[in-house]
């Protein structure tokens, strides 16, 4: 047995080498859940910081909305170009204000319902664009270990082939095999528990967003309501 524990000994576990004894398929697979993986985590940093400032910005508006200046001077100031979702919906909303009245001062028939749908159409938007590459996130999760699992049972059926060959079922030659099969799997679950995370995360974060930009808008059409009503 000390032979044989010495050769095994000598065989090379390290990540590279595991990777450059293993098979092209496997080797294929492995590196397609590298990039998945690595894709995911630019996808993650990047909406954790859009995030940040969509909310940021939102905070900002809220105070500017809120301050009590007049809110045409407010969309006058912004309306040539938004710097934020919740202006974008604010411009939109008071754009339809705008443009639904007549040239003699008074309201075209059903402003409200075109202003709310304005804001709605503006609210979709920005949903869109907050959940945009959140999809990539869910597939790379639901699908990463299958994916791996794949190389896994590939690299197995490889190991098997060689063992049979060399006739041989020492460790020294089963080991390298499964180890490069097992791999894959462990590549394959490094990419798809952080997506799984993140996109729980993410989704529940741009939820809340997308909640406030719908909650500024309640508030915004009761106050035109009233000046509809007045």
């Amino acid at each position: 047995m000390e032979p044989l524990a010495a050769q095994a000994a000598d065989v090379d576990f390290s990540t590279w080498a595991l990777f450059a004894r293993a098979t092209p398929i496997v080797q294929i697979t492995m590196l397609m859940l590298v990039v998945a993986s690595i894709w995911g985590w630019a996808i993650i940093i990047q909406k954790t910081v859009n995030y940040r400032a969509a909310r940021r910005a939102s905070a900002r508006f809220d105070r500017a909305f809120w301050s009590g200046e007049p809110l045409d001077e407010l969309y006058d100031q912004i309306a040539d170009a938004p710097s934020c979702a919740a202006e974008r919906v604010f411009a939109a909303g008071m754009t339809e204000w705008r443009r639904s009245h007549r040239d003699d001062g008074a309201l075209i028939p059903g402003a409200q319902a075109r202003i709310e749908r304005a804001m709605d159409v503006a609210i979709a938007r920005e949903a869109e664009r907050l959940n945009g590459g959140l999809s990539f996130l869910a597939t790379v999760g639901a699908t990463a270990p299958f994916v791996g699992l794949f190389g896994t049972v590939w690299g197995i059926k490889h190991a098997f082939e060689q063992i049979a060959i060399a006739q041989n079922t020492s460790l020294a030659v089963v080991a390298p095999g499964i180890a490069e099969a097992l791999l894959a799997t462990a590549l394959g679950l490094l990419a798809a528990i952080p997506a799984v995370i993140f996109y729980n995360k993410l989704t529940a974060d741009s939820d809340r967003i997308v909640g406030g930009y719908e909650s500024f808008a309640d508030e915004f059409s009761t106050i035109l309501s009233r000046q509809l009503d007045a």
